[in-house]
């Protein structure tokens, strides 16, 4: 049985950046709705309640055909979440660590550069979706999915995500996605983001 996980911290804590109110409604909303319709899909079906959601997702193709879409909508939105509010703090540090920023400066050039084309990339994703940084092999890239697709199920290794579904922003920013992206890099989890690209490279190692 899948379960919501708590916040890191207040639903007031990444404020002015992103509204108290918002954070309240997106997860005790719209995640706890992913969440409780991951369980209903699933009713019955223990062998898959009991799997990591990690697991459940980067095995979607396994999953009987018949509940592949619903777990893919519902899982998706439980997982993608789950990574979204960790990889966000109050008072993060202002970039990444020293390790970290040479490994995106050998992938994008420079740190500007990479904020520059993941910020393009979220704009640029129509409708609703996510924006990920992403480990491909020992690469990092940029890649966007649509709706709660996630990419765990290309194979791909998440350690950077950003909601840009309109709920995620609207109470405060309306139709100015552009201003909630660039308020958004001022609450990124750095620290987070290192510590899931250490995770990725040790899962490729035991594989």
């Amino acid at each position: 049985m899948f379960t919501l996980p708590p916040l890191p911290y207040d639903y007031a804590a990444l404020e002015p950046f992103i509204d108290t109110e918002t954070m309240r409604i997106h997860h005790t909303k719209h995640h706890a709705a992913y969440v409780q319709n991951l369980n209903d899909a699933l009713k019955g079906r223990d062998e898959l309640l009991d799997t990591d959601i990690f697991d459940l997702i980067g095995s979607l193709k396994k999953i009987p055909a018949e509940l592949q879409t619903r777990v893919r909508n519902q899982g998706g939105g439980h997982l993608n979440h789950s990574l979204f509010w960790k990889l966000m703090a109050p008072k993060p540090a202002k970039a990444p660590s020293h390790s970290l920023m040479s490994l995106i400066k050998k992938n994008f050039r420079d740190f500007k550069t990479f904020q520059e084309e993941f910020s393009a990339t979220a704009m640029g994703r129509f409708g609703s979706g996510w924006v990920w940084l992403v480990v491909h092999g020992r690469k990092l890239e940029v890649v966007d999915t649509v709706n709660q697709d996630s990419p765990l199920s290309l194979g791909l290794s998440p350690i950077l995500a950003l909601d840009v579904w309109e709920h995620a922003y609207y109470l405060r920013y309306q139709n100015r996605r552009a201003e909630y992206i660039d308020a958004w890099w001022n609450v990124v989890n750095w620290e987070e983001v290192e510590n899931l690209y250490t995770q990725a490279l040790k899962k490729k190692k035991t594989k």
